[in-house]
């Protein structure tokens, strides 16, 4: 039995979700919260295998109250979202926090929750499944030391006083002579570099992962240094519109470039492509250079994008290649894992213990496929390790 807590401001939400899953035999509703503070009581109180977490609620948000939840009592999480940039962004923001999935409610609201139904009840199931612990914090890149002036007095060296200028005298000459210290400053925030040099093809790293995925890849991606040198190409299971969310969020937050995949780009060293919801990615050469290439053809495995599509596109450059295979349900990868092992590539998967869900890597290791098994922490530094071997 999945006893289930559910968290939305909405009256009508909160009837429409409790009659829906009153009405299965393997749920039981223990409890209904109007805001984050509530939910959180709840959870403490209640302590359900499963929550349901609307994003936007008065007093305390759904952002906040799953922060907090996530580091007090973790339990798996199912976020309510809308499809609107603000609704989208919130989400990925949602999942890298700990949530294990979302359902998008159409239009805003869920009108029609007849049309959803089913989802809603495959993504509670699965979610319920999902291996969640409380977030580790990740360390911060080291400051550069600031450098620390003293004023030095040299023996026999008299020091003249300086003259006095009048008032008119000293603003004329500070307007007229530059100060050095303000031309030498930087910018707070310098636009990352482009790096354009051609040829830059000819290593590859390519990430496949599912669910649990947007916070494996903030722990995987922020850790990359900005002058990995060569591109990197993920598939991430994610509907439209969350993953340029996903993209953006990761690109403000690493030293890596990152960036949605589009068609027909040149893949660059120092920039992460992350394939767009809806679409296949695959890898083309052109010349010594290597393009994305996006399609629109039949899911696979009822993925798309897939992993296993993108694995077997970058399978041909052989021992160019590193593939890393991260948190999710199923196996998607590994098929495509056995054409770049056997064409010499190198493989990195996530360890058990730090996968939300066990099912993608898993099958990778137990077909014998994996170099490396790592914890999501030690991913990255795997990552650079191979790139330069």
């Amino acid at each position: 039995m999945i006893r289930i807590l559910i968290a939305d401001d909405s009256a009508f939400m909160r009837k429409v979700l409790s009659d829906l899953f009153r009405k299965q035999p393997d749920f039981e509703v223990v409890g209904t919260a109007r805001n984050g503070q509530e939910a959180i009581k709840l959870v403490k109180q209640e302590k359900p295998d499963l929550l349901t977490l609307d994003v936007n609620m008065p007093v305390m948000d759904g952002l906040n109250a799953l922060a907090v939840i996530m580091e007090e009592s973790p339990i798996p999480v199912v976020m309510l979202s809308s499809l609107t940039q603000e609704g989208t962004e919130a989400t990925v923001r949602a999942l890298s926090l700990g949530a294990v999935d979302f359902i998008s409610k159409a239009g805003g609201s869920i009108s029609r929750i007849d049309t959803i139904e089913p989802e809603i009840l495959q993504k509670c199931r699965n979610a319920v499944k999902a291996h969640v612990q409380k977030p580790k914090k990740q360390e911060s890149p080291p400051k550069p030391a600031v450098p620390v002036m003293r004023r030095v007095a040299f023996p026999g060296l008299k020091r003249e006083p300086p003259r006095q200028k009048s008032p008119s005298h000293a603003k004329l000459a500070l307007a007229r002579t530059p100060n050095p210290l303000l031309q030498r400053r930087k910018p707070e925030f310098q636009p990352k570099p482009l790096v354009i040099e051609r040829g830059s093809g000819q290593k590859l790293v390519a990430i496949g992962t599912s669910t649990g995925g947007p916070q494996a890849l903030q722990n995987v991606i922020t850790r990359l240094p900005a002058d990995l040198p060569c591109g990197v190409v993920v598939v991430q299971h994610m509907p439209p519109h969350f993953t340029k969310a996903l993209a953006d969020r990761l690109n403000t937050i690493s030293a890596i470039s990152v960036k949605e995949a589009e068609d027909g780009e040149v893949i660059r060293p120092g920039q992460v492509y992350i394939a767009p919801g809806g679409f296949h990615l695959r890898v083309r050469p052109d010349g010594t250079d290597r393009r994305i290439a996006l399609g629109t053809d039949p899911p696979v495995g009822n993925h798309r994008p897939c992993v296993n599509v993108m694995f077997d596109s970058v399978a041909p450059f052989g021992q160019k290649v590193t593939a890393v295979i991260m948190t999710g349900m199923g196996s998607d990868g590994c098929e495509g894992m056995k054409k770049i092992k056997a064409a010499g590539g190198y493989s990195i998967a996530q360890d058990e213990d730090s996968c939300v869900v066990y099912g993608m890597p898993r099958a990778v290791v137990e077909a014998g496929l994996a170099d490396e098994v790592k914890p999501v922490e030690q991913i990255a530094s795997a990552i650079v390790s191979a790139v330069k071997r």
